[in-house]
């Protein structure tokens, strides 16, 4: 078998349930396949009776592109909405909460006959970050609303533009970033670090960019680390970047009312959902992080968004198109801190 047969098997066995895994594993599992910057999946799982905290895994931060750890946080949250949604299709309300003070996310989860699967739930296994072209097609204003309704949850909002004319000033906006964060020298150092070139690299890590998620050809490890500074160049970027906006159907802005850990793990809750939702409408989607990562270039952004008192923490473009392989995920015993469960067992069970 070949390593790409090896990785896209790896990959697809991760998206399928373990009938003998005890449900808190599961749980696990599923919230380990949520988004992540750079797929760096920065996050710990502790498990004790009815409870699973979230900790940040800050050997996995990324300094120079989230130098605050707001894409660390944010990603936690996408996980903790990952869970919210497995437990309910479990049977099990869950209740997320976060503690300032330890900077984790406290996920109480209590059995209820009022929650079972549901439509964002089936989505978790499908749902990945299509970081290709898509195909132009409008969406309709029902799927539209319920993408909106989807990324609005606490205190966030989901701004929806889908009218080429912004668009086009979206896509100048990344431009401008990718033209900076790419003459960057330690931007570019630190996205190399993450890039897998081969199906054997990524199989190792269980992590990172795997080339084969968007589309490029593998390559030896030591030959793509060399080529890498030649190949990554900003004004390619930029034009790549261009033509896959050019293609998508609209731009989801995420905004937050505050600034601080609280807020961007909210932001991360409120993105995963609407991704989810995207998935269960067989609508593709795909960061597109740089007008809010380059902080000069933020302060612009948000102004002509129309932000007075609120901050743009994300932002995705989405429309219709084919999927890509999907990325790697840890086992769940490398992001496990502890469990009192053994096989079998449900959360709170003696």
């Amino acid at each position: 078998m070949s390593r790409r047969h090896v990785y896209e098997h790896t990959a697809a066995s991760l998206r399928q349930p373990d009938p003998t895994s005890a449900v808190s594993l599961e749980l696990i599992r599923l919230a380990s396949l949520a988004a992540s910057s750079h797929n760096t999946q920065p996050w710990k799982f502790l498990v004790t009776p009815d409870v699973i905290t979230i900790q940040p895994d800050r050997a996995r931060s990324c300094a120079v592109v989230d130098p605050d750890d707001a894409h660390l946080f944010k990603s936690l949250g996408c996980a903790a909405e990952n869970l919210v949604q497995a437990a309910g299709a479990r049977g099990y309300a869950a209740r997320v909460s976060f503690d300032g003070t330890e900077q984790v996310i406290v996920v109480r989860l209590e059995a209820s006959s009022a929650f079972g699967p549901t439509r964002l739930s089936a989505a978790i296994e499908t749902r990945q970050c299509t970081r290709g072209p898509y195909d132009v097609r409008p969406i309709s204003s029902e799927d539209l609303a319920a993408l909106a309704q989807a990324g609005k949850i606490g205190g966030v909002r989901c701004i929806l533009l889908s009218d080429r004319e912004r668009i086009e000033t979206v896509t100048g906006f990344v431009t401008r970033g990718n033209l900076e964060q790419l003459s960057d020298k330690a931007f570019r150092r630190e996205l190399i670090s993450w890039i897998r070139f081969n199906p054997a690299a990524a199989l190792r890590s269980g992590d990172g960019l795997a080339g084969l998620t968007t589309g490029q050809p593998p390559v030896p490890t030591p030959v793509g680390k060399l080529l890498a500074p030649f190949l990554i160049r900003a004004g390619a970027q930029a034009q790549l970047d261009a033509k896959h906006l050019a293609s998508s159907s609209g731009v989801a802005i995420f905004v937050t009312g505050g600034n601080d850990e609280r807020s961007w793990m909210e932001a991360g809750r409120a993105y995963q959902r609407f991704a989810l939702q995207a998935e269960a409408l067989d609508i593709r989607s795909a960061f597109i992080n740089q007008p809010i990562e380059v902080p000069g270039l933020r302060r612009e952004f948000e102004s002509w968004l129309g932000l007075t008192h609120e901050r743009a923490q994300l932002a995705v473009r989405f429309g219709h198109g084919p999927k890509l392989p999907y990325s790697l995920r840890r086992p769940v015993q490398d992001v496990l801190v502890s469990t009192s469960q053994r096989s079998g067992q449900r959360p709170g069970m003696p």
